[in-house]
């Protein structure tokens, strides 16, 4: 039986208890959302088929737990991410400060060329913000990392997130078959993300 896709990649949400990542998959996979706060017991998971520069890519995408209790589960499911989302939320300071902690432990887990990108959630949100968006558009380039704002309420940027992170995954793909299909030549350059070099994803609120 053909598949229906041309490439699969597997995405992780990662992120502080209550920073939205359930209601981000939510919204992305299934365009719901629920008011209603329910934590994650250990993993969650979604598929999700979109078009990117003329090819149909699957994804994978994994809602991990926030709360620390379940921090030995949910760590075995980084292994083999081809990209990471790291959410916060605008509301709270502290699920902002946690991102370093959680680039950290990802980092034990997936490779160095894994496509990363911070979210910040929420962005509705604007009389309760904490984190302003300069703050963590430093953030973000201080590590490397592609940035966007979103509203998983509102349904704001949330598509363009998973379509910016998408099309960084297929470029690397796209530069890995080239390196592999080359015979004696020299491979293409990786990005530098320790580095700070900006992800293909682009950084934008």
């Amino acid at each position: 039986m053909k598949r229906d896709y041309d490439h699969l990649f597997k995405l992780v949400l990662l992120g502080s208890s209550g920073s939205g990542k359930s209601c981000l998959l939510l919204r992305f996979a299934d365009d719901t959302f629920t008011d209603s706060y329910i934590t994650t017991i250990g993993v969650d998971f979604r598929f999700k088929t979109i078009p990117v520069d003329q090819k149909n890519i699957k994804l994978q995408i994994w809602d991990t737990a926030g709360q620390e209790r379940f921090r030995t589960i949910t760590s075995a499911y980084y292994r083999g991410a081809d990209g990471i989302m790291l959410v916060y939320d605008i509301q709270d300071r502290d699920s902002f400060l946690q991102v370093d902690e959680w680039l950290s432990e990802v980092n034990k887990y997936v490779s160095e060329g894994t496509c990363k990108i911070l979210i910040g959630n929420k962005c509705d949100m604007t009389s309760e913000r904490q984190v302003s968006t300069e703050e963590a558009q430093k953030k973000a380039s201080e590590l490397g990392l592609a940035f966007m704002e979103v509203s998983a309420k509102e349904a704001i940027n949330v598509d363009a997130a998973f379509q910016a992170l998408s099309s960084d995954l297929m470029a690397k793909r796209e530069q890995q078959g080239a390196q592999t299909s080359r015979q004696g030549g020299l491979g293409l350059s990786k990005k530098n993300v320790a580095g700070g070099e900006r992800s293909a994803c682009g950084a934008c609120a």
